[in-house]
């Protein structure tokens, strides 16, 4: 464990197709207090540097910023390690795989309530990664994105499925080199999807039981009202990205209910994926969101140093506080290539109280 006000680092390596980037943090004691510092860029090239405290503070909200931005690396594909961690599949092997996963819709207080307070909702967290599904069939591993597309996955991952006997696919959340395994609708050949979700539950947790080791975890379930309640808070306290709800009883099914459904996600922070629409001048681009009257303009982010500038067309993410209508305190988190520009909805904005939609 480290000491409080000792000096940490963390270098993070990202290595797929034609890709191979190196990114590294610090956070330093200086005679006022303590700096976050980054470098990054192509491996083997001069890196570019920067700071994310642009004054010095205290050690505790120093570590907090650190390990933020390492976690939101981690969240990208980057793994730790001095030669860093191949992926599988190289960028171009995205084709179809037959398979979607199932898509949630945002919870609101009222219906977060009701599912704390109803003995038929389990309460998980809310990974902040990207959505993975593995799949399995004799020596193949397979890793598929949330648009349904074959794609890289950490070797750790893949060795770590390759470990288990038997076929099966498993839908999680990757961070880095863990998946965070929240369900399973295949194994040994047999389609579990129209089962009751405790019943997956039970049979994913014997499955990554017989993991030989970490790379693969499952999510922990909570279903008693208090120690739903317990963990909600304790989440939130911890400035976790949110929870999810899941019905104990329903069957798996693949795509994105009109409204509600048997799965819902309760965010902590207001965060959409919106369309790229302009590039501007000093690493800032235009934000747009499809709604009634088709594209509508939400306004602009600034792009940090450590990102790159992405092109018109793009789909990001943005975390902000709410909208007024324009997006108030905008905060550029990334691309997301998993995401359709079709599902850069106005439907996704939290509204100030008492703005006409």
């Amino acid at each position: 464990m480290t000491a409080a006000g000792e000096p940490r680092t963390a270098s993070l390596y990202y290595r797929e197709g034609n890709s191979d980037k190196e990114y590294h943090a610090r956070l330093e004691p200086t005679d006022a207090g303590f700096l976050v510092t980054f470098a990054y860029g192509r491996r083997g090239s001069a890196l570019t540097t920067g700071t994310k405290t642009t004054t010095a503070v205290d050690y505790a909200k120093a570590t907090a910023i650190f390990e933020k931005l390492v976690k939101a690396k981690e969240a990208k594909g980057y793994t730790r390690g001095e030669d860093g961690t191949p992926y599988q599949n190289s960028a171009s092997d995205r084709h179809p795989s037959g398979l979607l996963p199932q898509l949630l819709n945002v919870a609101d207080q009222a219906a977060a309530n009701e599912a704390i307070n109803s003995d038929s909702w389990c309460l998980q967290e809310k990974y902040d990664g990207r959505r993975m599904m593995i799949r399995k069939t004799g020596d193949t591993i397979e890793a598929i994105n949330k648009l349904g597309l074959a794609v890289g996955v950490s070797a750790a991952v893949a060795r770590a499925a390759g470990s288990i006997e038997g076929d099966f696919i498993l839908d999680g959340e990757i961070i880095g080199d863990v998946l965070y395994a929240f369900d399973i609708f295949e194994y040994t050949g047999n389609d579990l999807r129209d089962r009751p979700y405790q019943e997956r539950y039970r049979i994913l947790l014997d499955l990554i039981a017989l993991n030989l080791d970490d790379a693969i975890a499952p999510t922990h379930n909570w279903t008693s009202q208090s120690d739903k309640r317990r963990k909600l808070a304790e989440l939130r306290d911890a400035k976790a990205e949110g929870v999810v709800f899941k019905r104990l009883d329903a069957p798996y099914s693949p795509g994105r209910p009109n409204s509600g459904g048997p799965q819902l996600k309760f965010k902590f922070v207001e965060t959409l994926s919106a369309l790229v629409t302009a590039v501007n001048t000093q690493r800032s681009v235009g934000l747009s969101l499809h709604g009634n009257d088709g594209l509508t303009f939400v306004g602009n982010v600034t792009v940090p140093a450590n990102h790159d500038v992405p092109p018109v067309g793009a789909v990001v993410e943005v975390r902000y506080l709410y909208a007024a209508p324009a997006l108030y305190q905008p905060v550029y988190l990334g691309v997301r290539d998993d995401i359709l520009p079709a599902e850069c909805v106005m439907a996704q904005v939290k509204f100030k109280s008492g703005i006409d939609r």
